[in-house]
């Protein structure tokens, strides 16, 4: 039997057989041809942009990598003057410029607004540097353009170390979080560019005139001598560079006596007036004026009233101390003063009291005032501007046009309300009030300025009434002795019951500021009262 060769397997395959063989395998899209644009997926239907939170969180590597930067190297150590000190830059929503003292206290400056605050911390007295000035007192003439030179030089190293410090910050903050180099580059430039920014605003707003103004905190606020007297800071032009090198010759003898602070010597040419208001039978308070008259050898204290709370005779003792403050006492009564308070006053040798208008001459100042009209010890709440208030005030005004008439003008008048005092409007320079018990000033429509003080007493019992103390409050006010204007004022703010603070500010008028063309010694007023506007209650 003859065998048939089987069929190779190259040749004329089965296909069926071929077909079971072959490995399944998923079917693949054809490639692209080459130049082909490929399709781009657009986002899914639950996808968000990603530009805003990407944005907002590079926002904040970059402000948070400043202002670490800025903290750890983004301050120098610079001598000005005899004294050493650290130069900072830090961050603020209001700028302006702190000098620390310690352990004095700090005054601070409204000298720029941007998002950066100048913080000067005054280190120590170089020794070799302060006796060469104590030894060559001559030196103290040339000291404002050594200091003007050291501060130039200090502000300079700051300004290039604060780019080094936040641009360094912003990146290496950046690397940490992005692990990008290009984000981290980002981030530091984006930093400078917010530091070049932030300078820019500081130099537009700046202010040299801001040390005309500061405001004391700590120990410096028993120490206004730090800024000079009324007169010179009247006088002087020059303003930055001068005052800066007084405050930092007043530095020196403050170190030089290190547990004495300096005394105060006001200008000889210079009349203090200690204004006080609304003592309300707080006995803490006499031992406040005595340390304020003896600090700034006050001549003459001004009382607008309510020195008492419910006006009886078993009060009137709490007034003996009046007379040995060793200086005179201008007083006018309050809505809780009585009459009887009035005539115990009246019967001490140094206390002045004005009412009904009449007017007395008293430390060279003309003051005159009147009593206020209601008598309401109750604590009611008192509606301010009543009609017997402003009948009041028209009473002093038309006194005060009097004594102008007379030729013996005057040169204060006093008045418990304020709405009694806005009617003297043109017919006196100042008019000072009380009753609110906060602070303000302003110029009324006819060119008098009006002088509302707050509570030397911190308002006394009513201290605990409310949610937070009242501060106790005084002022002390600087006239020229030969033309009688107010040239500056000095705001004293002391921690109200339980608290320990204390704050002094220093105030000009506008036309006291340099350059400024001195404001004539009385207002132009009105001849009657037919021009003036109709009062409003404050």
């Amino acid at each position: 039997m003859a065998r048939v060769p089987a069929a190779p397997p190259d040749h004329t395959p089965n296909r069926t057989w071929n077909r079971l063989r072959r490995p399944r395998t998923a079917t693949r899209p054809s490639a692209p041809a080459r130049g082909a644009v490929r399709p781009r997926r657009g986002p899914g239907p639950g996808a968000r942009p990603r530009a805003w939170p990407s944005a907002l969180g590079l926002g904040a590597v970059v402000v948070v990598g400043a202002w670490l930067g800025l903290l750890v190297v983004g301050s120098v150590r610079t001598p000005v003057g005899p004294v050493n000190t650290t130069m900072a830059l830090r961050p603020s929503l209001t700028g302006g410029t702190r000098i620390n003292v310690p352990p004095l206290g700090a005054l601070s400056l409204d000298s720029h607004v941007a998002p950066v605050r100048l913080d000067v911390d005054v280190d120590q007295l170089d020794p070799l540097r302060a006796q060469a000035l104590v030894d060559h007192p001559e030196r103290l003439s040339g000291l404002q353009d050594e200091v003007a030179h050291d501060v130039g030089h200090g502000a300079l190293d700051l300004a290039l170390r604060s780019c080094v410090a936040v641009v360094s910050g912003a990146t290496a903050l950046g690397l940490a979080v992005y692990r990008r180099p290009r984000r981290a580059l980002a981030a530091g430039g984006l930093a400078l560019t917010l530091l070049a920014a932030s300078g820019a605003s500081a130099y537009a707003t700046w202010n040299p005139n801001s040390v005309l103004e500061p405001r004391f905190s700590g120990l410096l606020s028993s120490a206004p001598s730090l800024v000079g007297d009324a007169r010179s800071i009247v006088t002087e032009f020059d303003v930055y560079q001068e005052e800066l090198a007084r405050l930092v010759t007043n530095v020196t003898k403050l170190y030089d006596v290190t547990s004495t602070l300096p005394a105060y010597r006001p200008d000889p040419s210079t009349i203090r007036v200690l204004h006080v208001s609304d003592i309300h039978l707080n006995p803490a308070s006499w031992k406040i004026i005595a340390s304020l008259v003896e600090q700034y050898e006050v001549d003459v204290i001004v009382d607008s009233g309510d020195t008492m709370d419910h006006g009886t005779a078993a009060e009137n003792g709490f007034l003996d101390p009046v007379g040995e403050l060793g200086v005179p006492y201008v007083w006018v009564r309050g809505n809780h003063d009585s009459l009887s308070t009035q005539r115990y006053l009246r019967r001490m040798k140094n206390v002045h009291v004005l009412d009904d208008g009449r007017a007395e001459t008293v430390a060279g100042l003309r003051f005159a005032g009147i009593g206020d009209p209601q008598f309401t010890p109750d604590r009611s709440a008192r509606p301010g501007g009543g009609a017997a208030e402003r009948l009041a005030g028209d009473r002093l005004a038309t006194a005060l046009r009097d004594q102008r008439a007379a030729g013996t003008p005057v040169d204060v008048a006093v008045a418990h309300e304020p709405s009694a005092a806005r009617e003297t409007d043109g017919t006196v320079p100042l008019v000072l009030a009380g009753h609110l018990h906060h602070e303000g000033t302003e110029v009324l429509p006819y060119g008098t300025r009006l002088r509302v003080e707050g509570s030397t007493g911190g308002s006394g019992l009513r201290a605990v009434e409310g949610e937070h103390p009242d501060p106790i409050e005084a002022s002390i006010l600087y006239f020229d002795r030969a033309g009688h204007r107010l040239q500056a004022w000095d705001s004293i703010r002391l921690g109200g019951l339980g608290l320990a603070t204390a704050e002094v500010s220093r105030h000009l008028p506008e036309e006291n500021q340099p350059g400024a063309t001195p404001g004539p010694t009385a207002p132009a007023g009105p001849a009657g009262p037919s021009r003036r506007p109709s009062a409003t209650a404050p």
